[in-house]
């Protein structure tokens, strides 16, 4: 039964850290290679660990072999790049003191969900942001893109405005905006309907 822990923790702690992920809006972990990749990635650090351990020769000829190994798919940001260590950390950790990994899976999907609700609470009451939002961290968004012929004041200023494009030549002002909250979006929406200066609204929901 000892020999099974590790690895039963290791799935686990695979399986959750993908739920707190998702839970916390990065729909990246969603797909079919990074369920996999969540869920074994960390039983074969813990197998490469405990092949190599204690024997010289063949830990310099895994780190020969490993080092042809290489992911072939561009990393969209940071935290992808983390989350890889951080289960690779975890396969290590599980080869050599279980606990070390029950306490780093821990506190992988504590500090993922902790800074989300930190955000909300941000937001509501101190109507700020704890972080910003953008397009490239792996997260979707509710989306508006507002076209018009004069400048709107309440756009110009929005929170959630991600890019202004001025073009002189069709004399039109662009507005895009993300959010997370789609009654958000509603409610601008809704809001500008009325201005005649707006040639075309177009929206995109999650």
């Amino acid at each position: 039964m000892s020999e099974i822990l590790p690895f039963i923790v290791m799935l686990l702690g695979g399986y959750f850290i993908r739920l707190s992920l998702i839970s916390a809006g990065q729909m990246w972990a969603k797909s079919y290679s990074q369920t996999i990749s969540f869920l074994i990635l960390p039983i074969i650090t813990c197998i490469i660990t405990k092949t190599i351990y204690g024997n010289i020769a063949l830990s310099l000829g895994m780190i020969g072999a490993l080092s042809i190994v290489r992911f072939r798919h561009p990393v969209k940001s940071a935290l992808e790049l983390i989350i890889y260590f951080d289960l690779i950390t975890i396969g290590i950790a599980a080869s050599v003191k279980i606990n070390y990994a029950i306490i780093l899976i821990a506190l992988t999907i504590l500090v993922i969900i902790g800074v989300k609700y930190l955000q909300k609470f941000f937001k509501n009451k101190i109507h700020k942001n704890f972080y910003n939002i953008s397009f490239n961290e792996g997260i979707d968004l509710n989306q508006i893109e507002i076209i018009t012929k004069e400048k709107i004041d309440i756009l110009d200023v929005h929170e959630n405005l991600k890019s202004l494009v001025i073009d002189e030549e069709l004399n039109e002002i662009i507005y895009r905006l993300a959010f997370e909250d789609k009654k958000k979006l509603n409610d601008l929406k809704n809001d500008l309907e009325g201005n005649r200066n707006i040639k075309k609204i177009d929206v995109n929901y999650i």
